[in-house]
């Protein structure tokens, strides 16, 4: 390999402290060469650094050329330090290059080249702040501390412009300037000259231009409105006449919502959640609730929405859950259906449809698929080595298989995925396998199984996402998890299972066998809409009319963006393929993780029973959405947020604006004459407006929250300075100032009640009764601040909107819900337990959790006894025995007593 870099090119500095990962891994020749020379034949302009290698092939982008070295060196790529390398190149590097031209060439100083940069630098500063960690990925210095260094070193350097008041970011950066081959980078390209030294090359390059927009900051920008031009200003106030009468008609609603030609058609759909089990807050922000937030947007907008969900009902899971509870399988789907249709219920999520996937149309659906990939060729046969439960008496779903990752050593993988490390697994690569149902160790046998064959199919895979990904609004984690699949190469994957409980396969031999639940479960959206409507083609049968948004959380995306797409284009049916795939990292529960076998956090149903209304769950939710990396939910930050940001804030303010028009305009919005200061408050919301249309319409569901909690924070900076309480009692000049005031406040309520309702829809309806907004003016969201709240203007009954949580409730909360940790440190504890792990001493647990294990016991003990009376399989029944006196076991140690051994049989 063949490096060329260049004396004062700023890209060098990164390339060459990265180089030192590959000494002894690859021999590296560095050559310098001038900035005017070309070393890549093919680029149109010079172009450094590069990284020629051995096969000829160029690589001339810097973070490329870092991750090169780095990948040499044994490192396994990560999404947080993708994300960061995305934030680097499109956030970071367009202020940058201005600031760094500025300085240097044009020999500016001092705000003009930090005041640009400051926000950039105060994101990293806050993020390593918030994680406690030395670098930005954690324990250890990764790829993305090195281009994020090199970047800013000829900068930072400089102590002026490296803020004191940014210490996290001061200790990352000169923790990586002191290492030795980050000093050697620093030598080579800077020359001791400093950032003089860059001057040269500068000089040659393009002068950068100034970055559109602004990066999106959690906090306010006040300065905002100092930079808004008189055009600005002027187009604002022409909207803000122009009222009412700017607003489009509302378009009729139709049933069933069918795409019409020459509109938008959007298609929404969250990923299906397994019915065996109440969803937890996890699952909601991942899936239902984001997907919810995009599709009340949608409709605010008019475009022709469809949103759908169901659960995912077939496979081993939903088995194993009527086993333990003793109902069939088709029992616990309806069961449990009606469970997940009530919690999103009362989190207002407004599906047009909830289905199911056990339906007649679901295999008929999933059974033409199949078909039409088998005459095509794309169906191979093979045995199979299965794990299977001698105990149980069963094959094992690889979900129920549980043992250490061959690759990361982490000790509750799956047997399809590891959690930690988030590799695919075959069951039987686990080391130390255990049944989930028994714990006991299953044995290796053979089956014959169907595969789908995904590298027959990777090249139509390839030209669809090489036309689908440009432009589209994929999340990052998205792109790389399904890029990092291709570029280890395509395998066929199996598709049938050796289970009842599922769609049949149509094939002569496989009869007794039914569809892997990852094939058919994405092909549950189109079966739940064929039954919402015999027109369901028009939807999933036309890419070239439907935009196609598919919500999940990370884990779900490779059958998202590989395994479905691959069915699909396989089938040569038409079909509509996903266009915008968002996904979210993992929401984890103070300190742990929520784990459904283990009762740890909050699920949905026990929501309900907080006292808490939906819409604070929603905002929370919403406000800390895992949008770029994991989040945690937390009962103290939960009550922080309600009380600032909803009480203190948004409440406040729009509280304020009503109670004016009441107490001193007689529930009339008073006549308003708007003042220069006016015309420019009307312009900075306008903007703020057009900034949340623009996260919303990139789906960055949490960033667009900000801009509404921004704009209620100006209006109550209005009100604040322009005191209309006092100037209503002044002269006639300010009484009329007061009403101005008053008019334009309550109009930002208004607005703020529209901005609202995709994430708070209760609260959203309870400002717009109080205002007597309109209809039109809530069902339609422009992209200007207008008044829909004319002179004369007649509101209802004002009243506050949310309500403090004190500090004793929530503590009280966050006990009450903490009883699934102590149960899994019980379990821990338990002798013969096959999970060892250090947990703290547990003597007594409360009467909640006590009471629970009593009803586990009593549940368990009925399993038993029906098992017994049936005469069933002496494995099966030998399995819940097992399970009943574990929970026994459970049960003594909450209570504080001894455990006793059971008295058994004695041979004779």
């Amino acid at each position: 390999m063949r490096l060329f870099v260049s004396e004062g090119s700023p890209g060098s500095l990164p390339v060459l402290a990265a180089a030192a990962r590959a000494r002894g891994r690859a021999e590296l020749l560095i050559s310098t060469v001038g900035p005017e020379e070309c070393v890549v034949p093919f680029l149109t302009r010079p172009k450094v650094p590069v990284l020629q290698l051995d096969s000829g092939n160029y690589l001339f982008s810097t973070s490329a050329i870092c991750r090169y070295f780095f990948l040499l060196s044994g490192w396994e790529q990560d999404d947080l330090t993708n994300q960061w390398l995305e934030w680097e190149a499109t956030e970071l590097q367009p202020v940058l290059s201005a600031a760094l031209h500025c300085l240097v060439v044009q020999g500016k100083k001092g705000e003009d080249i930090l005041g640009p940069l400051r926000e950039a630098l105060t994101h990293i500063d806050h993020s390593l702040s918030r994680q406690h960690c030395p670098f930005l990925v954690g324990d250890t210095e990764s790829l993305a501390d090195i281009v994020l260094w090199g970047a800013l070193y000829p900068l930072l350097h400089d102590p002026t412009y490296l803020p004191e008041e940014l210490g996290a970011l001061q200790s990352w950066f000169q923790t990586l300037s002191t290492q030795e081959p980050c000093q050697r980078a620093a030598e080579t390209v800077l020359k001791q000259q400093g950032v003089l030294a860059l001057r040269p090359y500068l000089q040659k390059q393009p002068q950068p231009r100034p970055p559109e927009g602004r990066a999106v900051s959690n906090e306010p920008e006040e300065e905002e409105l100092a930079t808004l031009s008189e055009e600005d200003i002027l187009m604002a106030v022409t909207a803000w006449e122009k009222g009412m009468g700017s607003l489009p008609p509302l378009q009729p609603q139709q049933h069933p919502v069918l795409p019409v030609a020459g509109e938008r058609n959007v298609l929404i759909t969250s990923a299906l959640p397994y019915v065996n089990n109440v969803p937890h807050l996890g699952n909601i922000i991942g899936c239902v609730l984001s997907a919810d937030v995009f599709a009340r947007y949608s409709r605010l907008r008019q475009w022709n929405t469809l949103y759908l969900c169901g659960t995912d009902e077939y496979g081993t899971a939903t088995e194993t859950k009527a086993m333990e509870e003793g109902l069939t399988p088709q029992e616990i789907c309806d069961k449990y259906h009606a469970i997940h249709a009530d919690v999103y219920r009362w989190f207002n999520i407004s599906f047009d449809t909830f289905g199911r996937t056990t339906t007649p149309h679901q295999t008929k659906i999933t059974q033409d698929i199949f078909q039409r990939l088998l005459t095509r060729g794309f169906v191979l046969q093979d045995t199979v080595e299965q794990l299977r439960c001698e105990q149980c008496a069963r094959f094992l779903a690889d979900r129920f298989v549980e043992g250490v990752c061959p690759f990361c050593g982490y000790e509750e993988a799956r047997g399809d995925q590891c959690d930690k490390c988030g590799k695919l697994i075959n069951a039987i690569e686990l080391k130390k396998p255990q049944c989930k149902v028994c714990r006991s160790r299953p044995v290796v046998r053979s089956s014959q199984h169907l595969f789908l064959d995904l590298p027959k199919l990777e090249k139509r895979l390839e030209d669809w996402l090489g036309k689908t990904l440009p432009g589209s609004d994929w999340t990052p984690n998205a792109r790389f998890i399904t890029r990092s699949w291709l570029r280890d190469g395509l395998k066929p994957r199996c598709i049938t299972r050796d289970l009842k409980w599922g769609t049949p396969v149509p094939l002569e031999g496989f009869k007794d066998k039914v569809f892997y639940v990852w094939f058919d479960a994405t092909i549950g959206y189109l079966s739940i809409t064929a039954n919402y409507t015999d027109q369901w083609e028009r939807w999933w049968k036309n890419p070239e009319q439907v935009d196609l948004y598919q919500f999940m959380a990370k884990d779900n995306v490779p059958f998202h963006g590989i395994v479905f797409p691959c069915s699909a284009l396989g089938a040569e049916d038409n079909y509509t393929l996903v266009k915008n795939l968002i996904a979210t990292e993992y929401l984890n529960y103070e300190d742990g993780k929520f784990s459904k076998s283990r009762g740890i956090g909050v699920f949905g149903d026990m929501a309900q029973d907080t006292g808490i209304p939906a819409d604070i769950w929603r905002f929370y939710l919403l406000y800390i959405r895992p949008e770029g990396q994991d989040s945690a939910f937390s009962w103290t930050d939960m009550m922080i947020k309600n009380n600032s940001e909803l009480l203190n804030n948004l409440g406040n303010f729009i509280n304020r604006a009503g109670m004016f028009v009441s107490k001193f305009f007689g529930g009339c919005v008073p006549e308003m004459v708007l003042t220069q200061d006016d015309r420019r408050l009307l312009a900075h919301i306008s903007w703020e407006l057009q900034h949340y249309h623009q996260l919303l319409e990139k789906v960055r569901i949490r960033d667009a929250l900000r801009s509404i909690l921004t704009i209620s924070r100006h209006g109550n900076q209005y009100i604040q300075v322009n005191e209309p309480w006092k100037r209503i009692k002044g002269s006639e000049v300010d009484r009329q100032r007061a009403g101005t005031v008053t008019g334009v406040a309550v109009n930002i309520a208004a607005l703020l009640s529209v901005m609202l309702q995709p994430y708070m829809p209760t609260v959203s309806a309870t400002i717009q009764t109080q205002l007597q907004l309109p209809l039109l003016a809530c069902r339609v969201l422009v992209t200007n601040f207008i008044c829909t709240l004319t002179a004369g203007h007649q509101i209802g009954t004002v009243s506050p909107l949310f309500q403090k949580l004190e500090n004793d409730q929530i503590e009280n909360l966050r006990q009450r819900f903490g009883g699934g940790q102590l149960e899994e440190s019980l379990e821990l504890k338990t002798k013969g337990s096959p999970k060892p792990a250090v947990v703290e001493e547990v003597t007594t647990a409360g009467p909640q959790q006590i009471q629970m294990l009593m009803d586990e016991v009593t549940k368990q003990g009925n399993i038993v006894r029906e098992l017994k009376a049936q005469k069933a399989d002496k494995n099966q029944v030998a399995a819940q025995v097992t399970k009943l006196l574990e929970l026994k076991k459970q049960l003594a140690l909450a209570e504080g007593k001894p455990i006793e051994t059971p008295k058994g049989k004695k041979k004779k």
